[in-house]
């Protein structure tokens, strides 16, 4: 099947991408009628772009289109017309131009409205200025010193793969971080080692975010923490200590993370698509999937060589004041990437490795870089601002409170919360939403509140790994220089092994606790 809609992918040509594309508009325009006028009463249309979005991924590959056409279709049903309904007035050109314009507005507001975002202001500042910081390392030479120290002492495959899983893990303080420094650093080797991008990807991402939600000192923690105050279960300034609590039930955090090194040794072989990428790869294939190269952080750019006695000191003091400063501005990354490219400037000029201009130059050569995975993860956000709209993740959670019982509460929350995760590609952003609900609605039905935090928390993670289009698939697949989609694509199986695990668990202590 999948190879069918790979073939319709390759052969999709400008007319019949713009035939699909009017159907879409057409389809969700007929639909539009039969809604009722406040989208909180969609119900279960509110699943359409969801669906519409899964499904044209899978079937065209491309997920900039899908992202939007996904979000037109929202847009279009918020914003239905009103020719030939009650409140028309029955002239059909005045009433679509109304329509039309109708539709524009919404999807022009929605937009800004994402772009003036704070979250949408720190991952342009924060991802643009790492790419910075990631071009300016290799500039320095700190990449090609480190590649070259390691390739000495990490001399096979699986060698190389376990010194990526371990550099993961002492780089907890932030996923972004992780994925960037690790998927960058370590690709040139293992690329020696003829691994896949996608088994890279794969190892990066799944040491990432799965340990930052089960460290106490990362920047998820305290994002985490705050909004367990906010939505009162935690009480004022014990945010973090009610995190902590929630450390020991984050099922999916230990056993995605525990399960890469098995996967690396062998002990859970390659299964899947990722076996078909390592045939590829083994008999002679490309290391990197197509297409990898419009997203990859390192593609196209001139640095002019390195200099002639390169030093791992230019790797590691930029990443080590990156991650002493984070912690110091209260795991404010923001502030330590700031303080980061400062410490660099002088760093780097005092040992005359560039001019001001030449930093400047390679400055705004990592911020070009960041633009494809800057614009990807824009329209996530566009599309999660329109599922909001029609109350997507709402109606989701209400409908399968329905059928919750104390015991069960965990267990129904982590799938379910997966799957919003999956489709919506923000798991910061669900858990504004879904903790406001999940909260009061464990307290009402006398469930372990600890064990459901937990349940949503572990959803997070999940719902971003497996998502063609998240956040930290995209930094991944930057990082790594691997297709987003098959590096979602490659590592889903994996991911829901874990989740598979994970909800076993949840399952048990829901019973237990």
């Amino acid at each position: 099947m999948f190879k069918e809609l790979k073939r319709e992918a390759e052969k999709f040509n400008g007319r019949r991408s713009l035939s699909a594309v009017l159907l879409v508009v057409l389809a969700a325009v007929i639909l539009s009628y039969f809604l009722p006028r406040d989208p909180a009463d969609f119900g279960m249309a509110s699943l359409i772009p969801a669906a519409f979005l899964i499904a044209y991924i899978f079937a065209t590959q491309r997920i900039l289109e899908a992202l939007t056409l996904a979000s037109v279709t929202g847009f279009i049903m918020v914003s239905r017309p009103d020719v030939l309904s009650p409140g028309g007035n029955g002239d059909w050109l005045i009433d679509g131009w109304q329509w039309f314009h109708n539709i524009l507005t919404a999807f022009s507001d929605a937009a800004l409205s994402v772009m003036m975002s704070e979250d949408i202001a720190w991952l342009i500042i924060v991802c643009g200025l790492m790419g910075s910081i990631i071009a300016l390392i290799e500039k320095a030479g700190g990449s090609f010193a480190f590649g070259e120290w390691i390739a000495a002492r990490a001399r096979t495959r699986k060698s190389a793969l376990i010194c990526t899983w371990i550099l993961g893990i002492v780089v907890f303080i932030d996923d972004y971080l992780n994925s960037l420094t690790v998927g960058s650093c370590m690709a040139p080797l293992t690329d020696r080692h003829k691994v896949p991008r996608e088994f890279l990807a794969y190892v990066v991402d799944s040491t990432a975010a799965p340990l930052c939600v089960i460290i106490p000192i990362s920047t998820w923690a305290v994002f985490c923490s705050r909004i367990l105050e906010t939505n009162g279960w935690a009480p004022a300034g014990q945010g973090l200590l009610y995190f902590v609590k929630t450390v020991p039930y984050n099922f999916y955090g230990w056993i995605a993370a525990a399960v890469v090194p098995l996967v690396i040794l062998g002990v859970i072989p390659t299964f899947g698509p990722m076996k078909k990428a390592e045939a590829r790869v083994r008999d002679g294939g490309p290391l990197a999937p197509e297409g990898s190269e419009k997203i990859d952080i390192r593609a196209g750019a001139d640095m002019g060589g390195i200099p002639a006695d390169p030093k791992m000191r230019n790797l590691f003091a930029p990443i080590i004041v990156l991650v002493m400063s984070t912690i110091f501005f209260n795991v404010d990354m923001q502030l330590g990437v700031l303080f980061t490219l400062g410490f660099m400037f002088i760093f780097f000029l005092a040992q005359d490795l560039m001019t001001a201009e030449d930093f400047a130059d390679v400055m705004l050569q990592g911020l070009k870089n960041m633009m494809m995975p800057l614009m990807l993860m824009i329209l996530a956000f566009l599309f999660a601002e329109v599922n909001e709209q029609i109350h997507f993740t709402y109606y989701v959670i209400t409908t399968a409170t329905q059928y919750m019982t104390p015991a069960l509460m965990p267990v129904t929350v982590f799938i379910v919360l997966a799957v919003t995760e999956f489709i919506t590609g923000t798991n910061w952003g669900m858990y504004i939403i879904a903790l406001p609900i999940v909260i009061p609605l464990a307290v009402t039905l006398d469930a372990n509140v600890t064990l459901t935090v937990s349940a949503v928390l572990s959803a997070g993670v999940f719902g971003s790994h497996i998502c063609f289009y998240s956040d930290a698939t995209v930094i991944t697949s930057s990082a790594t220089g691997c297709n987003n989609f098959d590096h979602a694509y490659t590592q889903a199986p994996f991911g829901l092994f874990c989740a598979g695990l994970s909800a076993l668990l949840f399952l048990a202590a829901g019973f237990v606790l």
